[in-house]
């Protein structure tokens, strides 16, 4: 089933399209039993404002040459991860617009496992791996808690293929007191990876947007604290 998810992820990208792509965007949502129903929409709704956003609607479709190419899934245990958003080009206001119609529109994948960070890192190179041929990768994980089951990021890293994916994160407090730390020390890869913190989850639309502007306008680096 995993196989046949990423195979339908890549679907749209063949030929002249993935020449044009400046940059291959995984969006990683935290949906773990920590994250409940309320915060949950939250986080669903404050991605897709985020997107529909006038300056990041601008960065998406102002920057040259080529176009963002974007993919979202959730996670949370080891084996539960569900794509939301399989990789498509954000070419066009209609394509912006579709992509966060989808995000709103998808029921919850889970909501009573632990966080398999570790896990949900390994999925995201696997989508990479099927995904656009990029000039740049960056994948943004969002999340309010550390691992709890199965291995960590630098098993990850060491374990799965990375090479040239900055992974950013957004940090989302209230309910771990060092998830920030975990997200600065032990999640974000890359020379110019940063991470971006929220107070809790009513944050999230606002801190979401800041960061996605920092990653599609490639704006100002490091890590926020």
């Amino acid at each position: 089933m995993r196989a046949l998810a990423l195979t339908l992820a890549i679907g749209v990208w063949t030929g002249a399209a993935a020449a044009e792509c400046r940059l291959a965007l995984a969006l990683a949502l935290d949906t773990s039993s920590s994250v409940d129903a309320r915060e949950h929409r939250l986080q669903r709704e404050g991605l897709a404002a985020a997107l529909r956003h006038p300056d990041i609607r601008s960065a998406i479709l102002s920057g040259a040459p080529g176009h963002v190419a974007l993919a979202v899934y959730e996670w949370s245990g080891r084996y539960q991860q569900a794509l939301i958003q399989g990789w498509i080009p954000l070419d066009s206001d209609a394509a912006i617009d579709a992509a966060a119609a989808r995000l709103l529109g998808a029921p919850r994948s889970y909501s009573e496992f632990p966080t398999a960070i570790g896990y949900a890192l390994g999925y995201a190179a696997g989508l990479f791996e099927n995904g656009p041929d990029c000039a740049r990768r960056v994948l943004d994980v969002s999340g309010d808690g550390i691992g709890n089951d199965g291995f960590g990021p630098r098993h990850a890293y060491r374990h799965f293929p990375f090479a040239g994916i900055t992974v950013n994160g957004l940090a989302v407090g209230g309910h771990d007191p060092h998830v920030l730390d975990y997200y600065l020390d032990e999640l974000r890869l890359g020379p110019e990876a940063f991470v971006e913190h929220a107070e809790d989850y009513s944050d999230f639309q606002v801190t979401m947007t800041r960061k996605l502007l920092r990653e599609i306008g490639t704006l100002a680096v490091g890590a926020a604290r």
